[in-house]
């Protein structure tokens, strides 16, 4: 069955690891009779949890898609990873839905990364909400979790639907929109029923209504207007002001429910499917050849345009390219193209999914996500047209990784194989990054975490046989200089035939970090021709390729040409350049040579108890501490410059020091100076590597 964009609607499910976003994923698919019956996450049977490294670690590694069908709307649902390891896939399927529901444990009410995540979505505008889970737990605290949820996010959440009890005296919802409840039938394993409210929650009801009416009235301002004349609304403004203000954000719906005894489902599924922001209202920006950004609306009566938005490898079906549509239609066997290509390609066979089960479908409609399979061409953040437009959907906004290894084959017959497969894990994943260094002659592979990389490395070591070896990576240091200095060298041969003859005299001088590289020609009187001059400068820039102290490039210096000597017959462009970059390396052993690292700009999210503990590990770290911010709610960010050197395990000492809460994100900003024994490690570190590289 094809659905049009006015009947689908999308929502992710989002929110710190273990707050049960699986299982209510799974929970809501049974309640919308797609599943015969919802398995654990501990039994391995899950729709979310489908893959081998899920399976075994009981954690969603990747992004899930499935839906449900309600009064004639199919609600595309989106199960997302809890860790900050793999939050590609969060941001993805943000991307692609008009509404995320966080969910939080009423246990423990907001967690680090349900901050984080909320913070991702108030960038985009996104309307949201949140669905307070575990209620019959004995811990559980409905009303304090909203509390806390208005402490931290400065938001006044609005309950769509309430608890009858808590712990375990918990019964099940009342559904205040409807007006209904819904009660736990046995021991929850069959869907909740139907029921009137009971007496003692009459009163709560009309309280939670009221906001209700309130939040509606903020829907546009002939509504506002009906609700001060009147004091309330009726029915159909209540629904269609809670319809446009949810569209603009303007409220913050809240909701109950206990998934594992399939309470709370129900309404949240109506709410959806009657509630729940409309594709059409979204909007999307693509960027022209030019340049220039414009926002669109997504619009179906427009030609075929979308986005690819990840990219998975199946054993089965081969490379599976997700898509949301954003404009018009497109259709099985139909021909597309890649924008971001330039190519032209055949659509072959459409999927919508349930999980890893794949429904072939004919046509996908603006506002859907589907699935393209083989596509020869597309690859994550490329845009597909119908026609030879030539703009382009800006691509997914991903953070930078922050944990970085090198890798090699421990069978050397093995690493082109296992370079492959590294390039298909940053295709499947691109917050997962696989280079090669050909200063440090190393292949380096970065990520959001040791776990993320782990998964990685042992599902090639699994599925291809490759043993992987790993190692801290060579860090990129540089030289420089701290004085003025000058030299002079004459590259002189002789050879049968013409000879070679070059003299060259060079001052050099430091330049301020980050300048990099300057060079003048300052003869005069014609003691070197014009035409070597270039010579003298390619000399130059060969010999700052290796430094004098440990062969690192040399940078922010200046280098002038002062005088020289030419021979008519015997000089060359060859002969100048030689002598250059002798002289070069004569005169910056006389400048004060020294050795740069690179600094980082480390920014830290942490629970405030754990503000001490991480602030002292940073002074350890050579950290120079460049501010501190509290985010609400007892979460502290911390701003720091450390060397990256320090850094290259950070990920998993932060996470040691916090209990796994604490997350982080680093850039370069610039390199800085080091002396004494951390330089004496540098040199000795690096002369052994010239030695082993000399000797392969």
């Amino acid at each position: 069955m094809s659905y049009t964009s006015d009947t689908i609607k999308n929502v992710t499910i989002a929110g710190h690891g273990g707050t049960g976003k699986t299982t209510l994923f799974e929970h809501l698919l049974f309640a919308g009779g797609m599943i015969p019956r919802a398995e654990t996450v501990e039994s391995g049977k899950t729709v979310g949890d489908s893959t081998p490294e899920e399976i075994e670690r009981k954690i969603s590694v990747h992004a899930a898609l499935a839906h449900v069908e309600r009064s004639g709307k199919k609600i595309n649902i989106f199960d997302t990873p809890g860790s900050s390891d793999f939050v590609g896939d969060v941001i993805l399927t943000f991307r692609a839905s008009e509404f995320a529901v966080l969910t939080v444990d009423s246990r423990s009410a907001v967690q680090i990364e349900t901050i984080k995540l909320w913070r991702n979505l108030e960038g985009r505008k996104k309307p949201r909400g949140f669905f307070i889970t575990k209620l019959d737990d004995e811990r559980a605290d409905y009303a304090k979790t909203l509390e806390d949820i208005k402490e931290k996010f400065k938001v006044e959440p609005v309950p769509f639907t309430l608890p009858m009890g808590s712990g375990a005296e918990y019964k099940g919802v009342i559904d205040v929109l409807n007006s209904k409840a819904y009660f736990v039938q046995g021991d929850g394993s069959v869907p909740e029923k139907e029921g009137p409210i009971p007496a003692e929650y009459e009163q709560a009801t009309l309280d939670a209504r009221e906001k209700l009416i309130e939040a509606a009235a903020e829907g546009d301002d002939t509504l506002m207007e009906h609700y001060i004349d009147k004091g309330s609304l009726d029915a159909e403004e209540m629904h269609t002001g809670l319809i446009e203000a949810l569209a603009n954000h303007a409220y913050i719906p809240a909701f109950a429910g206990v998934a594992l005894k399939n309470s709370g489902l129900i309404p949240f599924i109506d709410f959806m499917a009657g509630i729940g922001p409309d594709p059409r209202t979204a909007k999307d920006i693509v960027r022209t050849a030019a340049g220039e950004e414009t926002e669109i609306p997504l619009d179906p009566d427009k030609p075929l345009s979308g986005l690819v938005i990840k990219t998975a490898y199946d054993q089965f079906s081969g490379k599976l390219s997700w898509v949301k549509i954003l404009t018009g239609k497109l259709s099985s066997e139909s021909e597309i193209t890649n924008v971001s290509e330039s190519k032209k390609e055949r659509v072959g066979k459409l999927y919508i999914c349930q999980g890893k089960k794949l429904e072939e479908v004919k046509e996908l409609f603006a506002g859907d996500v589907g699935l393209i399979a083989k596509s020869a061409t597309l690859r994550t953040n490329d845009t597909i047209t119908a026609g030879d437009a030539s703009a382009t959907f800006l691509p997914l906004r991903l953070p930078e990784p922050v944990h970085v290894i090198a890798v090699n084959a421990a069978a050397k017959k093995d690493d082109d194989k296992l370079g492959e497969f590294l390039l298909r894990a940053a295709e499947e994943d691109r917050t997962f990054r696989y280079v090669f260094n050909a200063e440090t002659k190393e292949t380096v592979i970065s990520g959001m975490g040791e776990l993320q990389i782990n998964i990685i490395l042992d599902k090639i070591k699994a599925n291809q046989k490759i043993e992987v070896e790993t190692h801290v990576p060579r860090i990129a240091y540089r030289e420089t200089i701290t004085k003025k200095a000058g030299a002079e060298y004459t590259h002189k041969k002789q050879t049968g035939g013409h000879g070679q003859y070059g003299k060259v005299v060079l001052d050099i001088a430091p330049l301020a970090r980050g300048e990099g590289f300057k060079f003048e020609n300052k003869i005069f009187g014609g003691a070197v021709p014009r035409n070597y001059i270039p010579g003298v400068e390619k000399g130059v820039v060969e010999g700052m390729a290796r430094g004098t102290i440990a062969q690192y490039p040399v940078v922010d210096v200046e280098v002038a040409i002062v005088d020289g000597k030419y021979h008519p017959v015997d000089s060359s462009e060859l002969s100048f350049k030689l002598a250059a970059r002798n002289a070069f390396r004569e005169a910056m052993r006389q400048a004060g040579p020294t050795l740069l690292e690179p600094v980082m700009t480390l920014t830290v999210f942490v629970e405030d108890k754990y503000l001490g503990d991480v602030m002292s590990d940073l002074s350890s770290k050579r950290g120079k501490i460049q501010g501190e911010d509290s985010m609400g709610g007892g979460i502290e960010e911390i701003k720091a410059q450390v060397p990256q050197s320090e850094l290259l395990r950070y990920s998993i000492d932060l996470r040691s020091i916090t209990s796994g809460t604490g997350s982080f994100s680093v850039e370069f900003d610039h390199y800085a100076p080091i002396s004494g024994k951390i330089a004496d490690e540098v040199i000795k570190a690096a002369a052994a590597f010239h030695v082993e590289e000399s000797e392969e």
